[in-house]
């Protein structure tokens, strides 16, 4: 003996939905956080090709914590 209970034809999603940070659209649960597969491997592209960087400390900076350790 099985229950079932009642399904809503709406489904909560589970994260807000934001523009597509490519072109501005809606973006799509598929290819979250972007709107399309275009859109994602737009954006793979451009961190494969090194367009997009993570800045890292000037060498003073580096200077002034490694200059102890000898």
């Amino acid at each position: 003996m099985t229950e079932s209970s009642p399904v809503s034809g709406k489904v909560a999603p589970l994260r807000k939905a934001r523009p597509c940070p490519e072109c501005g659209k809606p973006s799509h649960r598929e290819n979250y956080p972007f709107c399309s597969d275009r859109c994602r491997t737009l954006d793979l592209s451009r961190w494969l090709n090194g367009s997009y960087a993570i800045p890292v400390a000037d060498d003073e900076s580096r200077a002034d914590t490694d200059g102890d350790a000898i």
